[in-house]
C-alpha cells in the first residue's frame, strides 16, 4: 500500500532528515516508527500526505506516485491523528467528527449519520458525546474523537504522531487496547510514530527502529527483540528486551503441561488414592462437561473423611489465561496471586497449565526461533525442567 524507494529530505542548511529510504508497508498493516527526538521519523510519515516534500526518491500510495496527485486530494484520502487532537474548539463532537466527509462533498446528513458511528466505534455514545464541545472531554476521550475524525471519509491509510502520548499512562494503555481492537476490524494501512519502544513493541505488526535518518532494523517486534541487527538497536531496545519480548510471544498448547485432573462429582477416597499414586500434589477440578471449576490440594483429599465428593473440597482457580495470551500475562497471573502455574483455557474448557519452567522454554524457543529463521515448534534444546 505505501512504498518508499530511496528517499531522502535534506534542508537548505545541509541537514539531511532521512537519508536513502526504502521500505514498504502493505495493505492493512500497522508499521510503527520508533527512536529517538530528531532522528527522522515523524518526518517519513509527513511525507506521505505532502506535509513536507522529499529532495529525492518516490514515495508510492496503491502504486501511485503521490508526487503527481493534488495535495489535497492526497490528504483528504489519508487520515492524520497527531498528539494534541487538534479539535476545532467552537464545533461540536459530532461536528467535528464529521468534517472530512463534509470536506469531501457528503451531504450533511450522511456526513453526521457516519460521524455518529464512528463515535459509537470508539466507544462514545454519539447521543451523549454528540453535542459535546471538545473541552467538556477528557484528554482520552478527545482523543478517542480524534481517531474516530480520521477514520469518518473510510481512508485506506492512517497516519499517527504520538496518538497517545499527551494522556496518562492507564489511560493511553486503555486506548491503545481499544485502538488494536479497532483496527482488527477496520484493517486500515496505519504508519505510528512513537519514542516508546513499549508502544511500538505492543502496536505494531512490524517496527522500523530509526538511528539518525536511517532505518535500523525493520522487523518484526519479536524479532527486533530476540535478535537485534546492531548494537544500535540492542542499546535502544534496552537491556530489559527479554522481559519486553514476553508481551509479544504468546502461550501457544504446546508450551503447556497436562496436569492431573479430578471431576467435580468424583468421590473424595478414588480420587485421592489416584493422586497419591501418581505423586501428584494437586490437581484441576473439571465439572462434568471439562469446563475448568478449580483446584485441589492432594493433601486435603488425603485427610478429608470417606465419604463427600471433589467439590465439597474445590478451591477457586484464580491464575488463568485464555490461549493464545501473551506471556507477559501469564507471567503477571502468576505475580499477582502467588501462583506456582496458570490455567490455559479455550473458552471454559481446559488445555494444560503453564508453568515457570514452562514459560521461560516458550520465550527461549521463541528468541532461537527468529534467530534460526525456523517456527517454535522446530527449535529443540536441553531443558532445565528436565535436567
Amino acid at each position: 500500500m505505501i512504498r518508499f524507494e530511496q528517499v531522502s529530505k535534506v534542508y537548505p542548511d545541509g541537514t539531511t532528515a532521512v537519508d536513502d529510504l526504502s521500505f514498504e508497508v502493505a495493505e492493512g498493516e500497522l508499521v510503527t516508527l520508533v527512536g529517538p527526538s530528531g532522528c527522522g521519523k515523524t518526518t517519513t510519515m509527513m511525507m506521505v500526505n505532502r506535509l513536507i516534500q522529499p529532495s529525492s526518491g518516490r514515495i508510492l500510495m496503491d502504486g501511485e506516485d503521490i508526487a503527481g496527485a493534488d495535495p489535497v486530494e492526497l490528504r483528504r484520502r489519508i487520515g492524520y491523528v497527531i498528539q494534541q487532537v487538534g479539535l476545532f474548539p467552537h464545533r461540536t463532537i459530532l461536528d467535528n467528527t464529521a468534517t472530512v466527509p463534509l470536506l469531501t462533498g457528503w451531504k450533511k446528513d450522511r456526513a453526521r449519520a457516519r460521524a455518529a458511528e464512528l463515535l459509537d466505534l470508539v466507544g462514545l455514545d454519539p447521543k451523549v458525546y454528540g453535542p459535546r464541545y471538545p473541552a467538556q472531554l477528557s484528554g482520552g476521550q478527545r482523543q478517542r474523537v480524534g481517531v474516530a475524525r480520521a477514520l469518518a471519509a473510510d481512508p485506506p491509510v492512517l497516519l499517527m504522531d504520538e496518538p497517545f502520548g499527551a494522556v496518562d499512562p492507564v489511560a493511553r494503555e486503555r486506548l491503545q487496547d481499544e485502538f488494536l481492537t479497532l483496527q482488527s476490524t477496520v484493517r486500515k494501512t496505519v504508519l505510528l510514530v512513537t519514542h516508546d519502544i513499549e508502544e511500538a513493541v505492543r502496536m505494531g505488526d512490524r517496527i522500523a527502529v530509526y538511528g539518525q535518518g536511517r532505518i535500523e532494523q525493520f522487523d518484526s517486534p519479536a524479532a527486533v527483540l530476540g535478535a537485534p541487527a546492531t548494537p544500535y538497536v540492542a542499546q535502544f531496545v534496552g537491556a530489559d528486551r527479554g522481559l519486553k519480548r514476553l508481551s509479544v510471544t504468546t502461550v501457544e498448547q504446546d508450551d503447556l503441561e497436562d496436569p492431573p485432573r479430578v471431576r467435580l462429582d468424583e468421590q473424595v477416597a478414588p480420587a485421592a488414592a489416584r493422586l497419591r499414586t501418581e505423586g501428584a500434589r494437586w490437581a484441576v477440578v473439571l465439572d462434568e462437561d471439562g469446563a475448568l471449576h478449580g483446584w485441589v490440594a492432594a493433601d486435603d483429599l488425603a485427610l478429608a473423611g470417606p465419604t463427600g465428593t471433589v467439590g465439597d473440597l474445590a478451591r477457586r482457580m484464580d491464575a488463568w489465561i485464555p490461549v493464545g495470551a501473551p506471556l507477559k500475562h501469564a507471567f503477571s497471573e502468576m505475580l499477582q496471586w502467588d501462583a506456582g502455574w496458570v490455567a490455559v483455557l479455550d473458552g471454559a474448557r481446559l488445555v494444560g497449565v503453564l508453568t515457570p519452567g514452562k514459560l521461560h522454554e516458550a520465550l527461549r524457543r521463541s528468541v532461537d526461533a527468529d534467530q534460526q529463521g525456523v517456527q517454535r515448534d522446530q527449535v529443540e534444546f536441553d531443558s532445565v525442567a528436565d535436567a
